[in-house]
């Protein structure tokens, strides 16, 4: 990740559209939407202020809807627990030319897989791939992300500090957990060092709860499993389709389900 860089005082001006449409996620992470946007469509919104999402990771829904965004001056709020994560999502939104000449030693883009990962110390874990020209640096990519991220806050902060800014109608907040395990063989649902088990998934439910009742919208994703679907029984859910990319053996790979909680 990015080495961490002073930031200035940030302007947040507003730029021109199509280069904003180009912005897409520039990290790739475990569990990225990019594929699902389609299927989110039908479930977003079309009239708010304030976007949120707590569990910022390859932000891929942020980005999609960051031309709308822009357009109709709303604010985005995009924060996680993972300090590295937030500083270079800081970094591409202030100082990206400084993090371009920094690629090359800190990015990911020559790991297995690409993929972003963190062991229970925080130290990143992920070995090298098997790439002949991969592409560390892809500066129109930064460029886009950068001007699509000048309307967002970005901070440091647990899922349950949403609370204290998604007050009302006006507030659109999607929630992108650490998936619950399947099974009890598949139970490996950190990317990072914080556990998200039982208690913290029920701990999210009643966010959510807090939330709806103040009229916010919510949408939440997560795996579909006997857990899942009985915590949230009082909540809209929809089934969707996703491709399961992440495992070290190419026939475990394939179409699942997943779910969305809709508030």
């Amino acid at each position: 990740m990015a080495a961490s860089l002073p930031s200035p005082t940030a302007t947040h001006q507003t730029h021109p559209t199509p280069l904003i449409a180009a912005a897409r996620p520039f990290l790739k992470w475990a569990g990225g939407k990019s594929r699902l946007l389609e299927q989110y469509q039908p479930f977003l919104p079309s009239v708010y202020d304030r976007y949120h999402e707590p569990f910022l990771g390859g932000g891929a829904l942020f980005f999609h809807l960051a031309p709308q965004l822009h357009q109709q001056g709303k604010k985005a709020f995009l924060s996680d627990l993972k300090r590295e994560l937030v500083n270079v999502y800081q970094c591409v939104r202030d100082r990206v030319t400084l993090l371009r000449e920094d690629l090359a030693q800190h990015l990911n883009k020559t790991c297995y897989n690409g993929l972003y990962r963190e062991n229970s110390k925080g130290h990143f874990n992920v070995p090298i791939g098997r790439y002949k020209n991969p592409k560390v640096c892809a500066p129109a990519l930064l460029k886009a992300a950068s001007a699509a991220l000048q309307i967002a806050d970005i901070s440091e902060r647990p899922f349950t500090a949403v609370a204290e800014r998604a007050q009302g109608a006006q507030d659109f907040v999607y929630f992108d957990p650490p998936y619950h395990p399947l099974s009890e063989t598949s139970k490996f649902t950190a990317y990072s060092r914080y556990r998200f088990g039982e208690e913290e998934q029920t701990t999210l439910k009643e966010l959510i709860e807090q939330l709806r009742d103040r009229t916010v919208t919510v949408l939440a994703s997560n795996s579909d499993c006997p857990f899942i679907r009985d915590l949230y029984k009082d909540f809209k859910i929809e089934t969707i389709t996703a491709a399961r990319s992440i495992n070290s053996k190419a026939s475990k790979r394939g179409k699942i389900t997943e779910v969305l909680v809709v508030a």
